[in-house]
């Protein structure tokens, strides 16, 4: 039997020969054993340099010392490897300028490759200019005043060899349309033709109401027929400033036949070319004429528009026919057009015509249930017919008003209100009433100036009524030769002949005059009531 050594030995033998098996079991590759080795690595090394830094904060916390030094470490790392602020700035803003400019050269490659529209004025000799660059011509054309001289520098500037364009041509061709030269706006439209510029539609649209203006009807049709030949299409906008400059010029049934023939040019009227004709015939007081116009619209499928519905309803209004305008108001809420303003200001005018207010007042808040506020314009018409009754106070409370409601009044709401007071002879009240305006933002017209005189002359304060001429020249506003009379009438009466001289050498300066019954009764009742001296003066102005 073995003793307990030998058994010892034999187990530690054992022992070993099952371990030197198992490890030939389980040998690994070196490739093997290296790729495991690097998988252990990184978690390793991180759990070290936890364990170094878990370490290194309780020291620091132990010491007080703040900051560790594993963490200032590794911040000056950082610094080094991460960018300047300033760097990424800098680089972003480069970025945005070069991906900007990369856009613009894009775009304008693309817009070199797409073809122009046919209302894009073109040459047939391309001029490149910048958008910002100043023309030499253009800015000379300013300058000039009479129309030889534009004509003169227009033919100045092709010698030196400036090569004209669309706007130098229309620029100068608006100018002498301006002054009424058209045997100069034929040459320049002849020359055109020839170099073959396309015009635009709005050049052919401005000189057919420039011929309007000057009653040359027959030039306005034959601009508007030659407008093909000038490779400019012609549509609904410019027949209707043909039809518009028809019917002013009362011209009616040209007008009429315009239309009618418009569908043999390509175009179709609209509501605009419509509206037109209502309010040439309702100017004619061509009631059931208009509503046949109206009739044509609805058979050409054509919808009316809130300007039809208010050129009829102000005809009707101003023809006492109120009960006739509220149908219209109504079949206006029928076919889904909304009133404005204007439509309920009208129907409140003719109510106030008639005597009855309080219809009016009541019509204006029943606005709001219609969908429509109350504006200016309706406060207006109130204001207006309380002040014709001599009920200044209530008007003035409808300003109270205004001002509760955030409605802003305008220089119109404070010259009914000016007017009416210094018509009863309030115009201290009138004055307090000009300077609220202006401390309000709102600055006087020459209407508000010219009362304003008129109510301080009316009442004998011709010194103030001077102050205010004073004011108002200063705000460069001219009054009338009836002010003028006024008040040189009344400072002579007070004895204030140096005034009156005044006002009489700011007439002279202005070209104005007194009529001759207004001379004769100046000079005869106060020549005699001075002795003499006023007429000494009045000589004086008169021979500067």
């Amino acid at each position: 039997m073995w003793s307990i050594a030998q058994q010892s030995m034999a187990t530690r033998q054992d022992a070993r020969q099952t371990s030197s098996s198992g490890a030939r079991k389980t040998r690994r590759s070196p490739k093997m054993k290296f790729a495991l080795t690097k998988e252990r690595n990184p978690q390793s090394k991180i759990e070290k340099e936890n364990r170094s830094r878990d370490k290194a904060r309780r020291n620091a916390d132990r010491n007080g010392t703040g900051r560790t030094q594993v963490e200032s470490r590794q911040r000056r790392a950082r610094k080094k490897t991460e960018p300047d602020p300033m760097h990424r700035r800098l680089s972003s803003s480069v970025l945005t300028t070069i991906a900007s400019r990369h856009h613009y050269h894009t775009s304008q490659s693309a817009k070199s490759t797409k073809k122009p529209s046919r209302h894009e004025p073109t040459t047939a000799h391309k001029i490149t200019r910048k958008p910002w660059e100043e023309v030499p011509f253009l800015t000379d054309l300013k300058q000039t005043e009479e129309t030889e001289e534009a004509l003169s520098l227009f033919h100045q500037y092709q010698q030196m060899g400036f090569r004209h364009d669309y706007p130098s041509y229309s620029s100068l061709i608006y100018k002498l349309a301006k002054s009424r030269d058209f045997d100069a706006v034929d040459q320049i439209l002849n020359l055109v033709r020839h170099r073959n510029v396309r015009c635009r539609e709005s050049l052919f649209m401005g000189l057919i109401q420039h011929y309007g203006k000057a009653n040359s009807i027959d030039k306005a049709v034959d601009v508007f027929h030659k407008m093909t030949s000038f490779d400019c299409v012609r549509t609904i906008q410019s027949l209707n400033t043909l039809i518009n400059v028809l019917v002013d010029s009362n011209n009616l049934e040209k007008a009429k036949s315009f239309v009618d023939g418009a569908k043999d040019m390509g175009l179709s009227p609209n509501s605009v070319s419509f509206n037109v004709l209502i309010k040439g015939l309702l100017e004619r007081c061509d009631w059931e004429g208009a509503r046949e116009v109206l009739d044509e619209m609805l058979e050409r499928e054509v919808q009316p528009t809130v300007v039809t519905y208010n050129s009829l309803i102000g005809f009707l209004c101003r023809s006492n026919d109120v009960g006739e305008a509220k149908s219209l108001l109504e079949d206006m809420m029928v076919k889904r057009i909304r009133p404005n303003h204007v439509t309920f200001a009208l129907l409140m005018k003719g109510l106030c015509t008639k005597g009855d207010y309080n219809e009016a007042k009541k019509l204006m808040f029943d606005m709001e249930y219609r969908g429509c506020k109350p504006g200016l314009v309706n406060y207006g018409v109130l204001m207006s017919d309380l002040g014709k009754r001599g009920k200044i106070d209530e008007a003035k409370v409808l300003l109270s008003e205004m001002k509760n409601r955030r409605i802003k009044p305008d220089v119109v709401i404070y010259n009914i209100l000016v007017n009416h007071l210094c018509s009863e002879g309030r115009a201290p009240e009138a004055y307090r009433t000009l300077m609220e305006m202006q401390m309000k933002g709102c600055k006087p017209n020459a209407a508000t100036y010219r009362m304003m005189v008129d109510g301080f002359c009316r009442i004998g304060d011709f010194d103030s009524a001077l102050s205010i001429l004073n004011a108002m020249l200063a705000s460069r506003h001219s009054p009338t030769p009836a002010t003028f009379v006024c008040l040189v009438n009344g400072l002579v009466k007070g004895g204030n002949l140096d005034h009156a001289c005044f006002v009489l050498e700011v007439m002279a300066k202005k070209n104005l005059s007194f009529g001759s019954g207004a001379w004769e009764k100046l000079v005869s009742g106060l020549c005699i009531k001075d002795g003499g001296g006023f007429c000494e003066a009045l000589s004086e102005v008169i021979s500067t």
